[in-house]
């Protein structure tokens, strides 16, 4: 394999398509300091994405290494290759490049811990141990089925209340409300992907909720984490944020549109186009939110 193919396919273990659920949060939390009329550090967004990015993609490269280790990666998987399990780099090299990411997130971190202090500190140690627990470690998130909670808490109520807190001092409903409806779309992602993976991670004791409760149960798990958000801008709109909460709704037929493909396909290489799907969800959605409060 050529240098360019090589690093072509290490940029694609980034999983870039998934990186929407690094940079929605930031955007809708900077949104929402404008709209409740406050006002926002350029700064305070650049390095809380770029720590965001660094921090979820060394955790899909451990997870990548670890998975790969544990047997949960082989040639029969569904989903789409990995470089450890095509041989591009070694498990160790993979969680060396993993490492390096925690460690620039880590850096990227000073300048938020320097504006916000230790809470920040609390909140980047967790999100980087959490992100390497989330398949490595004596007690792996995703193996004991704990990773949706981990998406919710992490990629939304704590990127979205850290980046509002970051930019007016306080910790906000508002904030907290916004991180769930985020965090509850970037959910949709890993619930697909646990699925469709259900069969493998079992034979490797890898207890997702998809393993633990079944087709069945993941199937409404994924249809309440798709619509729940559009439920609660009920709580923007009584709130007087009618914009956002009626805009927002635009990225309803994408709900539908999961939900309806999921109930009615059986656990294959097509959910990975769902997970594209889920990614717009959650991008358009967000976005979408951003927009209304910004105006």
């Amino acid at each position: 394999m050529n240098s360019a193919t090589q690093v072509k396919s290490i940029i694609l273990a980034f999983r870039p398509k998934t990186l929407t659920a690094a940079l929605v949060p930031c955007v809708a939390g900077t949104a929402l300091v404008k709209a409740i009329g406050l006002s926002w550090d350029g700064w305070v967004l650049f390095y809380a994405l770029l720590a965001s990015f660094l921090i979820q993609i060394g955790t899909n490269l451990v997870n990548d290494a670890v998975d790969f280790k544990k047997g949960a990666d082989t040639e029969k998987r569904i989903g789409p290759q990995r470089i450890t399990q095509a041989g591009i780099l070694s498990p160790n090299q993979v969680m060396v490049l993993g490492s390096l990411c925690f460690l620039l997130a880590v850096l990227c971190g000073v300048p938020l811990v320097l504006k916000g202090g230790w809470m920040i500190v609390a909140i980047g140690i967790a999100s980087v141990l959490m992100g390497y627990s989330y398949t490595a470690g004596p007690f792996p998130l995703a193996y004991l089925g704990l990773g949706d909670l981990f998406v919710i808490l992490f990629f939304g109520l704590l990127a979205v209340t850290g980046v509002v807190f970051l930019n007016t001092g306080e910790w906000l409903q508002e904030a907290f409300v916004l991180g769930l409806q985020i965090g509850l779309h970037a959910t949709v992602l890993i619930a697909i992907n646990n699925l469709r993976d259900q069969n493998g991670d079992a034979l490797v004791n890898k207890k997702t909720l998809a393993v633990r409760f079944g087709v069945q149960f993941s199937r409404w798990e994924i249809a309440t984490l798709c619509f729940m958000p559009f439920a609660l801008n009920l709580y923007w709109w009584f709130e007087g944020y009618k914009i956002p909460a009626m805009i927002s709704m635009l990225a309803l037929p994408w709900a539908v549109k999961i939900t309806k493909n999921i109930f009615s396909t059986e656990p294959s290489p097509l959910y990975n186009q769902f997970l594209g799907q889920a990614a717009g969800l959650h991008l358009v959605f967000g976005l979408l939110l951003a927009l209304g409060f910004a105006f």
